[in-house]
């Protein structure tokens, strides 16, 4: 298993790409990412930290689609989604993506509410 490879178009030939190469380059995008998220997260630019899209500032949201990316990539690569079935692949990937989605609208809207309580010292609805 260890010396299997799969078979890809490589200029105009099939030619068999071994898993060393398909390991490493899952390395390097993941690296890529992480690496402009990093770097992203200690320079903070003000044209990102200043511009608020949809209540949250654009840097915040430039994380969250990256992490999407990683989330999505790891799953198509390692959980070996690119050999499945379509229909199968869809109801894994766009059923984890509404959940994280989902996930942050419900953090998002918690959070200003708790916020707006801290800040005015009141509560605005109760439930």
């Amino acid at each position: 298993m260890a010396h299997e490879h799969k078979l890809a178009i490589f200029r105009g030939a099939w030619k068999f790409k071994s898993n060393v190469s398909k390991i490493w380059g899952v390395f390097a995008f993941l690296c890529i990412v992480t690496a402009i998220e990093v770097v992203l997260g200690i320079i903070k630019p003000e044209s990102l930290t200043g511009t608020r899209i949809l209540a949250m500032k654009a840097l915040n949201w430039i994380f969250i689609i990256l992490t999407l990316v990683k989330a999505y990539y790891i799953t198509w690569d390692f959980m070996h989604m690119r050999d499945e079935w379509k229909s199968l692949r869809r109801s894994v990937v766009w059923t984890a993506v509404f959940l994280i989605c989902y996930l942050i609208l419900i953090l998002l809207i918690e959070g200003d509410y708790i916020f707006e309580v801290y800040k005015d010292g009141f509560i605005k609805f109760n439930f």
